[in-house]
């Protein structure tokens, strides 16, 4: 089985971070492990405060995965302050794992900071030339490539000025914007579009999180980048079409609709 590392912060709500990334490598059939960078007491509606871990236990997680288990993908997600930045960074870069991909979680949902302003510059300089593939929305594309995104060709802008700083590809997501829901991936070389129709939806907590977790365990499996995020862009779109109703703000997404569909008491003969 396929081995994929989540390097993010903890939501006990249990809609995004890592337990939203631990849901997703189990859909795709990959085996998940986490490290924990920060416990974040939230839910649906807001976010109460946030506990970072210290930096010398960041790295002790990361070495305890790395001087046992093979890892065939990382994805790093929520870094809330540049001394996690540095934590992490120094271990991948002493372990060089393959088939790594940041989201660059500045916000919750609902709008709370999930990164402190001043660590923006650490995730330039130090997380982005570490990733494969980056996976930020409208807002973090805006504040990384420094500029408004309200075209198609703002994002593909911003993807390009954003793979000028290191990272090896950019999907630029347009979740934040309206009309269909389009992202644009830049590889470099070219331009791909993965487009479906936006869901009237409230219930988007843990999207992100979901769809660059889905990205890491297609290229776990060996898939393409560009096939990954197409695969994972069907994932999310489902997990959104039959979000649940959790909670008083912005609920799940449903990160186990084809499994609960057709179930696991059927085939065991078992009752529900």
């Amino acid at each position: 089985m396929k081995t994929v590392l989540s390097i993010a912060g903890s939501d006990c709500s249990g809609g995004a971070g890592i337990q939203a990334d631990l849901k997703t490598f189990s859909a795709h059939g990959v085996f998940g492990m986490s490290v924990i960078v920060s416990v974040v007491a939230e839910n649906t509606s807001r976010v109460i405060d946030i506990q970072d871990i210290t930096p010398d236990m960041i790295g002790k997680q990361i070495e305890a995965v790395f001087e046992d288990i093979e890892v065939d993908a990382v994805k790093i997600g929520m870094l809330s302050s540049a001394a996690c930045m540095e934590a992490a960074a120094g271990k991948i870069k002493q372990y060089r794992p393959k088939n790594i991909v940041v989201d660059p979680v500045m916000y919750a949902k609902n709008g709370s900071p999930l990164m402190d302003e001043e660590a923006v510059g650490t995730l330039i300089k130090g997380v982005i030339p570490l990733a494969d593939v980056l996976t930020p929305n409208i807002p973090e594309a805006e504040k990384i490539a420094g500029i408004k995104i309200k075209t198609i060709e703002d994002m593909r802008t911003a993807a390009v000025k954003i793979y000028d700083m290191g990272a090896k590809a950019v999907v630029v997501k347009g979740g934040h914007a309206v009309g269909n829901a389009l992202d644009v991936l830049f590889d470099g070389n070219k331009f791909f579009y993965f487009e479906t129709a936006r869901i009237d939806t409230k219930n988007t907590h843990g999207t992100g999180c979901t769809f660059s977790s889905a990205i890491a365990s297609g290229l776990a499996k060996g898939m393409s980048l560009q096939d990954a995020v197409k695969v994972a862009k069907a994932y999310v779109t489902t997990a959104i079409a039959h979000s649940l109703s959790i909670g008083k703000g912005n609920g799940p997404t449903h990160h186990f609709y084809d499994l609960y569909r057709h179930g696991l008491c059927e085939r065991a003969g078992g009752g529900a």
